[in-house]
């Protein structure tokens, strides 16, 4: 089993940053594709951001292209999202989430996704 914690969310302006970091227990998750969903109120969780196992490749929406950032601390076992440029439209609560071990590809669906994290409030004011 995989315990993910995510931390880093908060009260921001439009225009400013934040960074979440999501630490895993249990398990190291070198050998995990992690990603980063959202869900705003009244929508459905979506999917914002995503890292491979292998290679760190990054995935995102196109939402948020350009402004945020997903990287991985595999020594610390811990992923982050950096979001900077940050609109009122990006408030939701972040989720992190890990797929099982080794898998080939890396999804962007979060029904693939195996374990999940209690989320972090990110709330962007205009």
């Amino acid at each position: 089993q995989v315990q993910l914690a995510e931390s880093g969310g908060g009260l921001v302006q439009a225009g400013g940053s934040l960074r979440l970091s999501c630490t895993a227990s249990g398990r190291t998750i070198g050998t995990y594709s992690m990603g980063w969903f959202r869900q705003a109120p009244g929508k459905e969780r979506e999917f914002a951001a995503a890292i491979s196992w292998v290679g760190d490749n990054t995935y995102y929406a196109d939402s948020v292209k350009g402004r945020f950032t997903i990287s991985r601390d595999n020594a610390k076992n811990t992923v982050y999202l950096q979001m900077n440029s940050l609109k009122p439209e990006d408030t939701a609560v972040y989720y992190c989430a890990a797929d099982r071990p080794f898998k080939y590809y890396t999804p962007t669906v979060g029904s693939e996704y195996v374990f999940w994290g209690q989320g972090t409030q990110v709330t962007v004011s205009s």
